[in-house]
């Protein structure tokens, strides 16, 4: 979606990807199948691009390095190195940009666990310090007997323990920054996940006009803090009182703002590309309501019907194998106002 967006402004895109046959092979200019790990074909690659980018949070921080030595990189490693560990992440949000998360401690041992549960108090929730998404390498701590279940189901993985917020609603921000510092946000937009994986994204977000702001200058502080370029996604719990509590960052185009692409403003592939080739960033503001909702495994298999819906617009990844709970594409459907 990233290169569709940079081929509608004349760029060409090239892609360096472990896989042999990615969706992007079918739309970009060249397609350069290698290893993450192996960074003389990371710089070979790099040296034929005026700009890198990337857009899975996962690509290690090592190969984003080795690009940026050879080319210009955005957004920058540095933004893969906090979001890559929760820690980190979280340490960095709360102390350098000053945004509020949930309380959380650092957890190295079954008897660490045990006091930080003593300290945070129950409910809490254990994670995964790295590789975690969608719900993988969680697990809630409710009572007492829930702690050593949920340190042995870590297998020995660094972890994070962070208090249970009674949050009222997921939000998210979609906000972009250049190499000058512009910045433009779209509206908060209304998530709501199903087995712990987003199924909708709807925008703009429905009664939040005490947070909207709050929302989008948070995300703009950690935005600064990172020297941020291009597209990033801020997450958020929305508390009873309004406030806002910062779950996690993700540093690229993100599967929460796909509505963007039907709601008749420039949408998020384009603006990360505007972004990183420091043009201007264009209006973020939507003509449209529009709800996201994602097509998981077999569900990509019902395209027929939804091209039937009326107002309704499909988007397909191109992905082999619709294995249960693996995101294959999503629709967006315009909401036409009451």
């Amino acid at each position: 979606m990233l290169a569709l967006s940079a081929a509608r402004l004349g760029l060409q895109c090239r892609i360096y990807d472990p896989s042999p046959n990615g969706p992007a092979a079918h739309v970009s200019d060249q397609y350069t199948q290698a290893e993450y790990s192996d960074l003389a074909d990371v710089k070979a690659f790099a040296k034929t691009c005026d700009i890198v980018t990337y857009e899975f949070e996962n690509v290690p921080s090592d190969t984003a390095l080795a690009a940026s030595t050879v080319s210009t990189l955005y957004p920058p490693a540095n933004a893969l190195d906090v979001a890559q560990d929760r820690l980190t992440e979280k340490s960095f949000i709360r102390d350098i940009a000053k945004v509020p998360v949930a309380n959380f401690e650092d957890v190295a041992s079954l008897k660490g666990l045990q006091s930080s549960v003593n300290h945070l108090g129950l409910p809490c929730i254990l994670k995964t310090r790295r590789m975690g998404y969608d719900g993988k390498g969680q697990f809630v701590i409710r009572t007492e007997n829930d702690i050593i279940s949920a340190w042995e189901g870590l297998n020995g993985q660094a972890a994070i323990l962070e208090k249970f917020m009674p949050f009222i609603r997921e939000v998210s921000v979609i906000a972009a920054r250049n190499s000058r510092g512009d910045f433009t946000s779209y509206p908060v937009i209304e998530n709501i996940h199903k087995n712990q994986i987003l199924h909708t994204s709807t925008a703009p977000s429905r009664n939040l006009t005490t947070t909207r702001d709050d929302a989008q200058n948070l995300a703009r502080r950690i935005m600064d803090a990172l020297g941020y370029v291009g597209v990033m996604a801020t997450e958020f719990f929305e508390m009873e009182d309004g406030s806002l509590i910062v779950n996690e960052i993700a540093p690229r185009v993100h599967n929460s703002g796909h509505w963007t692409q039907d709601a008749g403003c420039i949408d998020q592939f384009e603006l990360h590309i505007r972004a990183i080739c420091g043009w201007p960033l264009g209006s973020t503001a939507p003509l449209h309501k529009v709800e996201m909702t994602n097509l998981l495994g077999e569900d990509v298999n019902d395209w027929a019907n939804y091209a039937k819906e009326p107002n309704t617009f499909i988007h397909l990844y191109g992905k082999s194998d619709p294995r249960a709970g693996r995101k294959m594409g999503h629709i967006n459907r315009i909401i036409k106002s009451e």
